[in-house]
Formats: structure tokens, C-alpha cells, sequence
């Protein structure tokens, strides 16, 4: 008896996500997209990017030339 039961939770254990967990992952994964869209579009940010590109690619050429 003990033996069928095991056999039987093997078969019908957890092997992926559920409809509804799909449904709440697919929203979850919405909601953040539509938060970067939102965040990327903000100039605030958009500046802070560009200042912090900029200090990298200084940084970076400060090591090519030994400075």
C-alpha cells in the first residue's frame, strides 16, 4: 500500500506551473515591464544613465591608457 502511494505522488508531483500560476507570473511579469517603460521614460533617469555611462567609459579609458 505504502509502495502505490509513493508511485502515485512521483507521478502526480509538482512538474510546472499551474494555469493560475501562469496567470499570476504572466501579471507579475507585466506590471514590471510596464514599470521599466514607465522608469525609462522619466528624464530624471535618462540623465542618471547617461551620467553613469559616461563615468564608465571613462573609467575604461583611463585603463587603456595608464592614467
Amino acid at each position: 500500500m505504502a509502495g502505490k502511494l509513493i508511485r502515485a505522488m512521483r507521478r502526480h508531483g509538482q512538474r510546472g506551473m499551474t494555469t493560475a500560476e501562469y496567470a499570476v507570473g504572466s501579471v507579475a511579469v507585466a506590471t514590471g515591464a510596464g514599470a521599466l517603460i514607465t522608469l525609462f521614460n522619466q528624464p530624471w533617469f535618462q540623465e542618471v544613465l547617461k551620467v553613469l555611462i559616461e563615468a564608465i567609459i571613462k573609467v575604461i579609458q583611463q585603463m587603456l591608457t595608464g592614467q
